[in-house]
């Protein structure tokens, strides 16, 4: 199996990096918690245009997928950069809506989808009552054993430990599809899901680094700069092995599931418990050597900071994870 990226997959990965670079993400992340979706919907339309919801919908859909390993690519981006919104989840109900074998409901919804004129939430009953930002979704997707419906509205906003994450309950809504057929698709939704967070961690947690290296050579104790104290570089490296160790897991994972290994599951859950924990550890290396500072919402560094254990929970948590490894 080849993990080296190619040329096209590299320039689209930068590309994606330059456009996010422009946008204003922290302000559109306190907008969005505020229940402001304008500036992080401005930002979705950008991403519609580079063709990010487009990789998780077929070709003859309007799409270009699916295409695990460029989602992922995708994802790392998204996370570095802390955009806000169910990006997972568009993603998610884009694979579920894909694998019902419903030509039907496929036709009108995807292309939608693909376009970014449709955002989408998805939730999974067996895996929790939640919807994620729902309330700023086009039309949220809940899957209750064999039955597919289109919820009827978002249900009272709960609090998160992330501001750029608003859950809510879906309420009753249409049913769409029942079956076998909704029971599967939800399976590989959920793995697509877990793969798309898994990438979204790690980008989290490479910013959440990078951040940190440059703040660790500016501040000083003792007349020089704290990054040249051992115990900081040694906390520093711990947090980089992890996140490269993290990294190939997860391409490999977007490798099996393209080729439909019947691993793949498993080699998807492997990587989202270790890109999980490698970014909450660099979250937590990263509040420790920012001191006090890291604890202030006014430091745009702590957006990244809170979203790091909400995504390593999301989607799987690292139990379900590890014993999904151990089991298969």
């Amino acid at each position: 199996m080849r993990f080296l990226l190619d040329a096209e997959q590299r320039d689209f990965a930068r590309s994606l990096d330059g456009l996010l670079t422009s946008c204003d993400t922290p302000a559109a992340i306190r907008s969005w918690a505020a229940g402001d979706h304008g500036p992080g919907r401005a930002v979705w339309a950008r991403l519609a245009e580079a063709g990010v919801f487009a990789l998780s919908v077929p070709e003859k859909h309007d799409g270009y997928g699916p295409l695990p390993l460029e989602l992922t690519l995708a994802f790392e981006a998204l996370g570095r950069h802390a955009v806000p919104g169910p990006l997972v989840e568009t993603v998610a109900a884009a694979a579920l809506l894909d694998r019902l074998g419903d030509a039907g409901v496929a036709a009108d919804r995807l292309p939608q989808i693909a376009s970014g004129a449709s955002v989408a939430s998805l939730c999974l009953t067996s895996l929790g009552p939640y919807a994620l930002d729902a309330d700023a979704a086009d039309a949220v997707f809940v899957v209750d054993g064999d039955t597919l419906r289109v919820a009827a509205g978002p249900g009272p906003v709960q609090p998160s430990a992330d501001p750029g994450r608003r859950l809510s309950r879906p309420s009753d809504g249409t049913v769409i599809a029942q079956g076998p057929a909704v029971a599967a698709a939800a399976g590989h939704a959920a793995d697509v899901a877990a793969l798309a967070t898994a990438a979204q961690a790690l980008g989290v947690g490479r910013t959440l680094l990078t951040r940190t290296v440059a703040h660790v050579t500016q501040r000083t104790q003792f007349g020089v700069a704290i990054g040249s104290f051992q115990a900081v570089k040694h906390r520093l490296a711990d947090t980089l092995l992890a996140l490269e160790f993290a990294e190939p897991l997860v391409h490999g994972a977007a490798l099996a599931l393209a080729a439909g290994d019947r691993g793949a599951g498993r080699d998807i859950a492997a990587a989202k418990v270790t890109a999980g924990e490698a970014a909450y550890g660099a979250a937590r290396t990263a509040l420790q050597l920012h001191g006090a500072v890291g604890y202030t919402d006014e430091l745009d560094l702590s957006l990244w900071i809170r979203k790091a254990r909400p995504l390593r929970d999301a989607w799987g948590t690292p139990a379900a994870c590890r014993a999904r490894v151990m089991a298969t």
